[in-house]
């Protein structure tokens, strides 16, 4: 649909839905961090936990430092070629989530963080991610007023 005030696409999708989505994963993921470090802690002792802790997020740090170098000379590379680094770009963007998940305390974040820096992993996340673009791209219609100059 066409919002003939703003001259761009709408989506009809409930915002609900995202809102639910959002409620989920700022309640329920740090209340499953919180259980499993609390079990680890259990099992290893509070101090062993907390150097795991620290030494994931410094360890996952250094790594997606390297790997976001990696692909930024790939980038680089490409560019110089006159080959758009679309696939480059979008390992760049999961290297970041990776990064963020990896400073973020927590042993379900370390591993989904860790899982998106490895490339055989992160090229699979990167397929799922292509299809769910896919998808919402052909959910969405967009109608134009005047022909293709007009913006």
């Amino acid at each position: 649909m066409l919002d003939p005030e703003r001259s761009r696409p709408t989506r009809t999708a409930a915002p609900d839905a995202m809102f639910t989505r959002l409620l989920l994963l700022f309640t329920v993921v740090p209340l499953i961090e919180l259980y499993l470090l609390i079990e680890v802690g259990s099992v290893i002792g509070g101090l062993n936990t907390i150097l795991l802790v620290l030494g994931t997020g410094a360890l996952g740090a250094f790594l997606a430092r390297l790997e976001g170098l990696r692909t930024l000379g790939q980038i680089q590379r490409n560019l110089n070629r006159g080959i758009v680094p679309a696939e480059e770009m979008l390992d760049g963007v999961i290297i970041l989530a990776a990064g963020l998940l990896l400073i973020t305390p927590g042993i379900l974040t370390d591993a989904c963080g860790f899982l998106m820096l490895v490339p055989t992993t992160r090229n699979a996340f990167k397929r799922w991610l292509r299809r769910r673009f896919d998808r919402a791209t052909a959910s969405v219609r967009i109608h134009t007023q005047g022909g293709p100059d007009h913006f």
